[in-house]
């Protein structure tokens, strides 16, 4: 089924506007709403590779010595390490891109989500897409000339600029097209942020394998090709954006009312400015930055964790990883690895599933599921470990990794419960600041708290005994949290004139009347919306086949 853009007619406003306007991204007759998910997993497949930059950590730390890092003298400082062309850069200075990656998507989501709210998911889509390859182009040639503030300033800075817009830019669309599956909506697009290391963890490293000569280790190559290919990516998905009319819902719904026993699902809206003045939003905030705090933490070290609880038990032999030799230590390596892949499918998986359950179960209830589920599995850990069952450590942090994940893709729906969905791209951005929060807090606690254990004579292998005893301790509070928010008061609810008005700033058009709100989000099937999933879903297919070939080591 084809769409008729409503701007078509010469008297209709948006046949005046420009090409990037919202008004220009109104869905016509015909259109079919199952178009959408495909665009914004076309755009979040891209930037989700900001997880998986750390493949091209080991090879930048031997840029220069190529097949041995070249050390810097003794007292060389992060500053001195940012303009040197003399050394090689440490694995920790490297880091500090993925700490940026986060700090800004947090932040510039919640600087610039009203201005998406005005501006529509094309734009904003488009210049995610010119910041996140603008941003690798950058940092390409600060690999070149090994000018390593030229890569902050590109992925770090501006790149995470576009991982703030790109991630946000489909959230209130996906809601308001699909208010009848809030959860299953936003969880498919989300859980593309999540495969995004999927896809390109793998292809980078073929890439950097093919591009590596005995002068470079491919890695500046590997950034261009990428940033490339993601530019046409991404600004297929971007154009692919379609807004529905103002009013506008799906054949047969009635949205949900406090008297079909949906109080916990408003009819109301809440302006952007109150939001943040209310006690829920500060709720959901605690509730989504603890929830994160225990995953990041676990996922940033789960393969040294699975190599240093059980040795080397996980190649059959009763020996800790200290006493094991270099080929040992290679092949319990390889497993740990398989570890991760499948603590990444379980991410993704989770995003979508917990996502779409939380549509029949409830936001509330799904995450008091989190987190009471969450609590006995952390707990469990530890003694998984002691007695050596790598099935029963495994399947835990699986399930803890689905639910992670799970957290990131309901709290879009969970806001727009709570808030309703004029504003809700906007809130879900200030939303984010938690998420950048939790990327400080998560790593914190698992690490250092490993160094101190490690520092007071603690074995490798009961090091993470008391940190996952604090990470549940983190979940009881966060269970509390959720169980204390209900809905939004009265007083902050919008009256019609003000929802009236808010449209009109955010240029959202009604369709003519003729049309009814039926005008578009037809859902039958067509051959475009085939050929919109086969060309995000062909990538993602790849990249779960590679992730699943890595994780079959575990069960050989």
């Amino acid at each position: 089924m084809t769409s008729t853009p409503i701007d078509s007619a010469h008297d209709s406003p948006a046949a005046t506007a420009g090409f990037l306007s919202k008004a220009r991204t109104i869905a016509g007759p015909g259109f079919n709403r199952w178009l959408v998910p495909p665009a914004a997993l076309a755009i979040h497949l891209c930037i989700g590779m900001a997880y998986g930059f750390s493949v091209f950590w080991l090879p930048l730390s031997k840029a220069i010595g190529i097949t041995d890092p070249v050390a810097c003298p003794t007292g060389t400082g992060f500053f001195d390490e940012m303009f040197t062309t003399t050394c090689d850069w440490k694995i920790s200075t490297l880091g500090w891109m993925y700490t940026l990656f986060f700090v800004f998507l947090g932040s510039s989501a919640a600087i610039w989500g009203g201005w998406l709210e005005r501006a529509g998911p094309r734009k904003a889509g488009l210049i995610s897409a010119l910041c996140w390859c603008g941003g690798m182009l950058i940092s390409a040639f600060g690999v070149y000339s090994h000018q390593f503030w030229l890569m902050l300033l590109g992925s770090g800075v501006i790149g995470g600029i576009g991982l703030g817009l790109g991630y946000i830019s489909p959230v209130s669309t996906l809601i308001k097209w699909f208010p009848d599956r809030r959860g299953m909506a936003t969880g498919m697009a989300i859980m593309g942020f999540g495969g995004g290391a999927m896809i390109g963890s793998p292809l980078a490293q073929k890439l950097m394998t093919s591009f590596a000569t005995s002068t470079s280790v491919g890695v500046w190559q590997t950034f261009v090709v990428m940033a490339l290919g993601y530019a046409v990516f991404m600004t297929c998905g971007a154009l692919g954006y379609r807004v529905p009319p103002a009013g506008w819902k799906p054949a047969g719904w009635s949205p949900p009312t406090a008297a079909s026993g949906n109080a916990m699902i408003t009819t109301k809206q809440v302006h952007l400015k109150n939001a943040h003045k209310t006690p829920q939003f500060w709720l959901i905030w605690a509730v989504l930055c603890l929830n994160v705090t225990a995953g990041i933490g676990v996922l940033g070290m789960s393969s040294p964790m699975l190599q240093e609880v059980f040795g080397g038990k996980l190649i059959g032999l009763d020996l800790g990883i200290g006493s094991l030799d270099a080929d040992q230590k290679k092949a319990i390596a390889a497993i740990a690895a398989g570890f991760t892949g499948l603590l990444s499918l379980f991410n993704i998986a989770g995003r979508f599933f917990w996502a779409s359950f939380s549509d029949r179960l409830g936001r509330k209830l799904t995450y008091a599921t989190f987190f009471a589920l969450g609590i006995a599995l952390y707990a469990s850990v530890p003694g998984s470990g002691h007695i050596g069952s790598t099935a029963l450590f495994v399947g835990a942090f699986c399930i803890i990794l689905s639910m992670y994940g799970g957290g990131f893709a309901t709290v879009p729906a969970y806001l727009a419960d709570m808030f309703g969905t004029q504003f809700v791209g906007a809130i879900h951005g200030r939303l984010l600041t938690a998420w950048s929060m939790a990327g400080i807090f998560g790593p914190i606690i698992v690490n250092y708290l490993r160094e101190y254990q490690l520092s007071q004579g603690v074995a490798k292998a009961q090091v993470y005994d008391t940190t996952m005893l604090i990470l549940a301790g983190l979940l009881v509070a966060g269970f509390l949290c959720n169980l204390l928010i209900k809905p939004v008061a009265p007083k902050w609810h919008m009256t019609e004139a003000e929802v009236a008005e808010a449209r009109k700033l955010a240029h959202e058009i009604a369709p003519p009347a003729a049309a009814g709100t039926q005008a578009a989000g037809a859902s039958g099937p067509s051959p475009m919306v085939l050929l919109a999933w086969l060309a995000v879903g062909i990538p993602l297919a790849w990249g779960v086949a590679q992730t699943v070939a890595k994780a079959a080591v575990l069960f050989k």
